[in-house]
């Protein structure tokens, strides 16, 4: 096992980072809604193809930023559009 040495500074350092990793981790006011996916988490989670995603963003179906070339999809809209395509179960009578 081999021991690393840091100054006090270095160690400071280390410690306010780490907090600062743990108060992002636990902000409350951060919901899973407000995060998002780029195109390659969406197209896998969605299990559809990127030419698909890319008919749905054209078409206005799915909500998107665009940064350069990357594209971004909140879960918030993600969620929405499900739930817009979202089919209630319906009961049929046994003859």
């Amino acid at each position: 096992m081999n021991a690393v040495i840091l100054t006090q500074t270095q160690y400071e350092d280390l410690v306010n980072h780490l907090e600062d990793i743990k108060q992002k981790l636990n902000d409350p006011q951060k919901t899973f809604s407000e995060q998002y996916l780029d195109n390659s988490d969406f197209i896998r989670m969605m299990k559809i193809s990127p030419r698909t995603a890319q008919t749905w963003r054209d078409e206005g179906l799915i909500s998107f930023s665009q940064i350069g070339k990357k594209i971004y999809y909140k879960i918030a809209d993600i969620e929405a559009f499900i739930e817009k395509h979202h089919k209630k179960a319906f009961k049929t009578e046994k003859l």
